[in-house]
């Protein structure tokens, strides 16, 4: 498997449950090096930006309230295979429907308070990286 990039949100409603601790130590234990990191407050234009693929969906107007209304980090996790085991990393959107022992079972409380967000595909990854981060951030 090819060591490749991905992009990773700790979402507000960890940061806002002080969880970002356990979610960086369980980023590492699985084995990702982090390439960029930075703690931030997205408006709700920058939210509504980054989610604009889900602009005619019926929870966006929800979901960019949410995505801005508190602190999140943001991160480029690199590894072998990084998008697909980033994503096991995480566990199902769902926490009711994610595996034993993922960051969203064992930490989410709902579909939307899921604690993490991550990139889907090579193409999204590109996107989200270089909308949080610039080229001189990723060497």
């Amino acid at each position: 498997m090819a060591t490749e990039r991905t992009f990773a949100i700790i979402k507000p409603d960890a940061v806002g449950r002080n969880l970002q601790g356990e979610i960086l130590a369980r980023i590492i234990k699985a084995g990702f090096k982090i390439i960029a990191i930075k703690s931030m407050r997205l408006t709700k234009e920058e939210a509504s930006g980054f989610y604009a693929v889900h602009r005619d969906r019926p929870f966006f107007g929800e979901l960019t309230d949410f995505m801005s209304s508190g602190k999140i980090f943001a991160m480029v996790l690199e590894a072998d295979g990084a998008i697909s085991k980033w994503r096991e990393t995480m566990g199902a959107t769902d926490p009711k429907r994610a595996s034993p022992g993922t960051i969203r079972r064992d930490l989410g409380s709902s579909i939307q308070m899921n604690c993490t967000h991550g990139s889907d595909a090579p193409e999204t990854a590109a996107f989200e990286m270089s909308y949080f981060f610039s080229g001189l951030e990723l060497i």
